[in-house]
Order: C-alpha cells, then structure tokens, then sequence
C-alpha cells in the first residue's frame, strides 16, 4: 500500500517540476519500518515501470531511492527529538540535490557520455537539483510527526 501511495503521490505532484514526497516516504517508512522499507520502495518503482514503460530513465530509480534508504539506516534508530527534526529534513534535503549526480553515471553508460560529459550532465542539472532539494527539505519536515503518527497507529493495530 506504501508503494502505491508513493506512486499516487508522485503523479499528483507532477504538475510541480522536481517536487514530490518521494524523499519523505522513504525516510520516513525506513525510520519506522527499517529495512522493510524496501519493499515499498521497489513498488514504487516497478509501478513507474508498469505505468510508463521501463525507458532509459527507468533503471536509475533501481538505485536512487535505495542511497536515500541505506543513508536513513545510518541514522541512529532513537535519535531525539531535536536532532531528528534537523537531520531529518536535511538529509533529505541532501538526497534531493544530489539526485542528478545519482542519477549521472546511468546516464553516461546509457547514452555514452564521456567524464566530461557526465561532468557537464551534473552541472546543467544543478537548478533543478536545486528546487528538488528545497521541495525535499520542505516535506522532509513531515517526517518525525509522521513517524510518530505511524507508530501510534502501528501500535494500535498490534504492529511491533
């Protein structure tokens, strides 16, 4: 259900260029679930695949997503409150202005670009790596009361 809403979420959003809640979702199921968490992520993804084809831009999300979840795990599990409402946003912050240099070395083996291609790829990529970080950063402030939500309701339902 996680993967679909994730899904859902992206396709409402599309209308806004480079602003979604896919950071968010996958920070905060990882805060909660851990390594469950990707499950939904894979969803997600094969969902984008079903929808739109599996094109050049397809395999990358294979693994984007997949940093965003293994930097999470780094966290520690009881962070306090304080640290997780700024590392939180932050790092997903981080995830969004990184996502063209994530994305960059596919797109050199796919379409053969030399260093310096890639190199340009990264920098033409840059304002819109940009507003994907500040979109980030603003719904990465959902996380910590979203997860507290969700562990309520996990634990009202008899879920860890």
């Amino acid at each position: 259900m996680f993967g679909a809403l994730m899904y859902a979420s992206k396709e409402i959003m599309a209308v806004l260029p480079n602003i979604h809640l896919l950071g968010m979702f996958t920070m905060l199921l990882t805060v909660v679930y851990r390594s469950r968490a990707l499950y939904p992520i894979y969803v997600y993804a094969l969902l984008e695949g079903l929808t739109w084809g599996f094109p050049t831009w397809w395999p990358p999300h294979l693994y984007v997503w997949t940093v965003l979840w293994g930097l999470t795990m780094l966290l520690p599990r009881n962070m306090p409150d304080r640290a997780a409402m700024i590392a939180y946003p932050a790092l997903c912050a981080l995830h969004g202005l990184a996502y063209g240099t994530l994305y960059a070395p596919w797109q050199a083996l796919a379409f053969g670009l030399s260093w310096e291609g890639m190199l340009a790829w990264i920098i033409a990529g840059l304002p819109f790596d940009a507003v994907h970080a500040a979109g980030n950063l603003a719904a990465g402030l959902l996380i910590l009361p979203f997860s507290r939500l969700l562990r309520r309701l996990n634990r009202r339902i008899g879920i860890e």
